[in-house]
């Protein structure tokens, strides 16, 4: 998550990075994730980033108070947020060119309108995904448990 804020901090893409540090942009987007990365590339995205490859790692970077590197909870939550929001999009630009595709090939080859349940199912789904981006879309998430949690306790965790 370091290496994605201070990519996003710059306004790169994961390419850019990827062709600037000279990294494959699958091995960009899986540090991005959190997975291990070898000296290697932690020692080309810090030349890339002109920091010290200890400010790229996670176990430093969380236990050093003073780096101006760290994620707090609230850009951790609004890169979550955007996260998810940027997979709603996908999902309903699939829904809008894959549909009318649906509906074209249903009436070429059949008289019996199967497009129809598809459409259903699909929006349903799509609607679904709408919702829970929504704050009031999810009743039981972590907030709802930490609340909970707060008022058996009586004290703020």
């Amino acid at each position: 998550m370091i290496v994605r804020k201070l990519r996003l901090q710059r306004g790169w893409s994961q390419d850019q990075l990827a062709h600037m540090s000279g990294l494959n942009v699958r091995t960009v987007q899986r540090i991005e994730r959190g997975h291990a990365a070898s000296l290697e590339s932690l020692k080309s995205l810090a030349a890339v980033f002109e920091t010290d490859v200890t400010d790229l790692q996670p176990e430093d970077a969380m236990n050093d108070t003073n780096n101006p590197n760290q994620l707090s909870y609230e850009e951790h939550q609004a890169m979550e947020y955007v996260r998810e929001l940027k997979g709603f999009y996908l999902h309903l630009m699939s829904f809008v060119i894959v549909i009318p595709i649906l509906y074209g090939l249903n009436l070429y080859i059949s008289d019996y309108m199967w497009v129809w349940w598809v459409i259903f199912g699909w929006g349903l789904g799509l609607l679904l995904h709408g919702v829970g981006l929504m704050e009031w879309g999810n009743l039981f998430g972590p907030d709802w448990e930490r609340r909970q949690i707060e008022k058996r306790l009586g004290r703020k965790l």
